[in-house]
Parts: C-alpha cells; structure tokens; sequence
C-alpha cells in the first residue's frame, strides 16, 4: 500500500474537520472512551515498541549524543499508561467546549445575535520525546471537535507509531481521517506551506526550533517554548516550607518543562536557607550552581552567565542571591522565558507585587512550579504551554482549541428596515439567551 503524502493526509484532515465539527458530545466521548480502552488492553505491545526507543536513546546518551533527561521523557510504564488513559477519560469527561453560547444580543424584535464557540479546525502539532504527548493531544483534539495532524520526534518513533495505530483503530466509527500522523522530517516544511488547509500550528520545543517554524509559515503559531522556571525565596518566607517546595520543584521530575531552573534567595535568609536546601539537593544528586554570594556560603561550582538563560531539564539548578523583591524581578525579567514563576513567601503584600510584576503566563504563590500543568489546572491535559499571549496562554486545554462563530436568528429580517431616513433603531440588547443547536442532541 503506497504511503500518503502529508497533502494527502491533511487535505483529509481538512474534510474529517467538518464532520467532527457536527458530532454530539456524547458521540466524541464514546470515541475518548474507546480510546482509553484501547491502551488498557495494549500494554505489552506499547511497552514492547517503547524499549526499541529507549534502548536507541540510551546507546546515544552513551554516545553523547542525547541528554539522560530526553532518555527519560522517552520512557514509559505500567503505571505510565494507567495515568495516559485516566488522563483520556479526564479529557472524555470534561464539559463540552462546542456550541456554548458565549455572548446573546438582541439587535431588535426576533432578531437576536449570538456568539458561540466552534472548534478551530485543522490543528497540526509537532513535539519531541514523551509519547504521551501524542495521546494528549489527540484526546483533547478529539473533544474539542478538531482534527489533528501528529508529528513526534524520531527518537519516540515505534512508541508514536504504535499509540496512533491504536488512537485510529479505536476510533474508526468516528470522521476517517480526524487523527493524521507524519512522520518524515521533510513533510514539516511540506505542512508549513499548507495555510489554505490548518488553521494552527503549535510546535513544542526549544525557542529556536518555533521561531524557525513561525518564520516559515503563514499559518497562525502557538509556541511552547523553553521553561525556565524561577522559584524566589523571600525574606519572609517559611523556611521550611519554602525548602520543601524549592525541593519538589526541581526533583520531583526534573525532565519537564515545568520544573525550576533558578532559585533566587533573598540576602536577608540566604545564611539560614541555603546550606541545609543545598545539601538537600545533594542528597538528590542535584548538581549546584552559585553566583559569588551563593558560594561564600555553600560549596558549589561556579554559574555563568549562560547558566541563567538556560532549560536543564535535569538534575541541575543555578541558584542567586538577590538584595530585594525588585531585584529578583529584575533578574527573571531579564532570563525567563514567560513560562512559571513562583514567590515563597509570609507577606501577601509582596506576593502580589511579584505576582502584579511579572509577565510570565503562569505566576504562583508559595506553590512548586511543577503545578503549571493542564491536568492539575483541572483542564483534562494540555497541547502545550503557551508562553505568548495570543489566542491562549499557559496550559493550553479545550478552550485553548476553540474559537467562536456569529449565528444571527431572524424572522424575514431585511438590512433596508434599518437604512435611510425612516430607518428602525436597533436595540442592541445583552440578554441571558443560549443559541440551541438541535442537531446535537441524541
């Protein structure tokens, strides 16, 4: 059987997009069900298919060729596809994106405005790493009435290619077509020139890699870019606590982009903080590295200025201290990537300054960054993690993947009855009206 070329398989995205648009609630969460049940009776041939990744990744990493946290992301569990399917039928139980009405006007006498959300369309993705991200995607896809067009990293390819198998078997009563998966480096630049076809691209990778795709498109971007995450220990912070979740914000999984890269320590409680947080790193085998302060008061290697722009993803952390709140504003101002921030801290008054002051789309208060995800946001999953502003921001969930249509309700309404010198005012009425769609129901 001749491959599909990637025109191919969008421009039948691009139809399925269409029909999937029209299906009922009920008939997209039969199909995430499916889905999940899918994986839950296919462990042993997803596992199999994964060891083939990750022993490759592990001859590179030997190599020098892969870092151990991309050999991590690869990696995948029993329990690993326990959380992928519970994280499906999350997804499958959320409530329905499509067809709320998001705004009622009543221009005049049974004619009445409404604005209501619809999906996208045609949403092509490409990531790298953690197969489980091929899952997320296509689940939220799917309930969100968008079709999908999938492309992971080669080092994930038996892993990816096994889980779309399973992802388009399961779901073969629904639009042929909806979940698209390429594979060849070349069909991206193909898919680039496709702006008549997908109506959005979100690339997950390093901040080079969605600036090439946004110089090499016209199709609309929303870049997951780098994480570097900061976590700020005030000079009235609870010592403790603030150890516990600088702890848990770098070593409960160093390997996403959600964990910190930077810890900043006041001047005030940099004597009584650090050696006790660094020597519990140690205990972690977390590497350290310190600015001059830092090192008067902890033996550590030495941080450059490259170490503050950078995304680990590992067991590594550039700690800093810093004279003030403004300071450590500055200095995330300065590195960050917009991605999470968080202040540990007593005094709600500064709190809300560093939180007022920073333009990252994610900003917490004595919590661990490792919060900035879709799942516990109560989103179901995530695409992704927009660090830009436009459409959507943070954990990008169901909303993130909608946008909205005008539907206009009238009774033989004409345009002249409101023109010329006798012309009818309009009301221009808000009012409490949902626009029903009855082809929904089942």
């Amino acid at each position: 059987m001749t491959e599909k070329t990637a025109t191919t398989k969008v421009q039948e995205a691009q139809a399925a997009s269409l029909e999937l648009a029209t299906l009922s609630d009920a008939e997209r969460k039969r199909g995430l069900h499916a889905i999940a049940d899918a994986i839950d009776d296919s462990h042993e041939e997803i596992l199999a298919a994964n060891e083939k990744d990750v022993e490759a990744g592990e001859e590179l990493l030997a190599a020098g060729e892969y870092s151990q946290a991309l050999v991590d992301r690869l990696k995948l569990s029993e329990s690993k596809l326990e959380s992928i399917t519970d994280m499906v039928r999350s997804v499958a139980e959320q409530d329905d994106p499509l067809g709320e009405t998001l705004a009622a006007r009543r221009l005049d006498d049974d004619l009445e405005l409404f604005k209501v959300a619809v999906p996208i369309g045609v949403v092509g993705t490409i990531f790298e790493s953690r197969p489980d991200a091929l899952v997320q995607i296509a689940a939220l896809g799917l309930k969100s009435g968008n079709a999908v067009i999938l492309k992971g990293g080669s080092e994930a390819s038996h892993s990816n290619r096994i889980l779309y198998e399973i992802i388009r078997e399961a779901t073969a009563d629904l639009p042929d077509g909806w979940a698209q998966q390429i594979e060849a480096r070349e069909d991206v630049d193909a898919i680039l020139e496709m702006d008549d076809s997908i109506d959005l691209l979100m690339p997950r990778g390093s901040s080079e890699f969605v600036q090439y795709i946004q110089d090499n498109t016209s199709i609309p971007v929303l870049g997951h870019t780098e994480g570097i995450c900061h976590v700020f220990v005030d000079a009235e912070a609870d010592l403790e606590m603030a150890t516990d979740v600088a702890f848990d914000a770098k070593v409960q999984y160093p390997a996403v982009c959600n964990a910190v890269e930077t810890l900043l320590v006041h001047a005030d409680v940099a004597e009584a903080f650090l050696p006790e947080m660094v020597e519990r790193y140690r205990e972690a085998d977390v590497e350290v590295r310190g600015d001059d302060r830092v090192q008067e008061l902890v033996d550590v290697e030495a941080a450059t200025d490259e170490d503050w722009a950078t995304e680990y993803g590992d067991l590594v952390l550039s700690v800093a201290v810093v004279d003030s709140l403004t300071d450590a504003i500055g200095h995330i101002t300065q590195y960050g990537s917009k991605h999470t921030e968080s202040i540990l801290t007593e005094d709600d008054e500064r709190a809300s300054k560093f939180m007022r002051s920073l333009d990252s789309a994610s900003v917490f208060h004595n919590a661990s960054t490792r919060f900035s995800d879709g799942y516990r946001f109560g989103l179901g999953a995530e695409v992704g993690i927009s660090t830009g502003k436009i459409h959507a921001r943070g954990p990008v969930g169901l909303e993130g993947l909608t946008t909205y249509k005008y539907h206009l309700e009238g009774d033989g309404h004409r345009v002249a009855t409101y023109a010329g010198e006798d012309a009818r005012p309009f009301s221009h009425e808000e009012f409490d009206g949902e626009w029903t769609d009855a082809s929904r129901t089942e």
